[in-house]
């Protein structure tokens, strides 16, 4: 299974065009953007778009809400499953 993150491009790097600063969930690292990047939408006009981050390549654009709506719903996932190892946890203690 292939899982993309949300993250937020903050800024294109001064000496590659194709990589960029993204901030995913309070994060930022070094991602590719070659797969987003057109004549019509060069790197330096991606600044402020929502990407879909998946091993260290932005993959497509999504809109905010959309990210927005990903990234509750992976928090959602994260708590429910911090509470499946801690009745896993407890079950194993009994």
């Amino acid at each position: 299974m292939c899982l993309g993150i949300p993250g937020k491009i903050i800024e294109i790097s001064e000496n590659d065009p194709l990589t960029a600063t993204v901030d995913v969930g309070g994060v930022r690292r070094p991602v590719n953007i070659a797969c987003i990047v057109s004549a019509d939408r060069p790197s330096a006009s991606c600044v402020g778009d929502w990407v879909l981050v998946h091993v260290g390549f932005a993959m497509s654009r999504i809109d905010e809400d959309e990210a927005q709506k990903t990234l509750a719903l992976l928090a959602e996932l994260g708590e429910m499953q911090e509470e499946i190892d801690a009745m896993q946890h407890s079950a194993e203690l009994t």
